[in-house]
């Protein structure tokens, strides 16, 4: 996995040392992990423009729906769970949300490791409409 630090490893590296949260970006193909102190691009759109990658993906105007998104610190990674309506082209939703979980949850883990951060893996409650949808279908088996 390819790592882009934004603006510098060095400006990443002292952001953690604080104790500040950053923005990570994993590529769903895990090739590129892209990460920033959270007060140096404030979100993931702007991460994503910095570092040079919007508009590499196809010509695709909605590249930020190419990557899962993190705010990580020492204390944990809550995930931006957003799952894109033409994940990996599968037309089921309950299925393709399942898969979007768990490509996720390993391509997240697998970034925070290369990271160094060995931390839990969240999805606030205000990203978890997608899971509850879910539950809601595997207690209606």
């Amino acid at each position: 996995m390819q790592i882009i630090y934004y603006p510098a490893q060095d400006d990443v590296t002292a952001a953690r040392t604080a104790g500040d949260p950053l923005l990570l970006l994993v590529s769903f193909d895990e090739k590129t992990a892209i990460v920033a102190p959270i007060d140096e691009v404030v979100e993931h759109n702007i991460l994503l423009d910095r570092a040079g990658q919007a508009g590499l993906i196809d010509g695709d105007s909605r590249q930020i729906d190419r990557y899962f998104r993190a705010v990580v610190d020492d204390d944990g990674a809550d995930w931006t769970f957003v799952c894109p309506a033409d994940y990996r082209g599968i037309t089921d939703k309950i299925r393709r949300i399942s898969a979007f979980y768990r490509d996720g949850f390993a391509a997240l883990s697998h970034a925070l490791l290369e990271l160094g951060l060995m931390v839990g893996i969240d999805i606030p409650r205000r990203y978890r409409r997608h899971l509850n949808m879910l539950a809601d279908e595997s207690t209606n088996l």
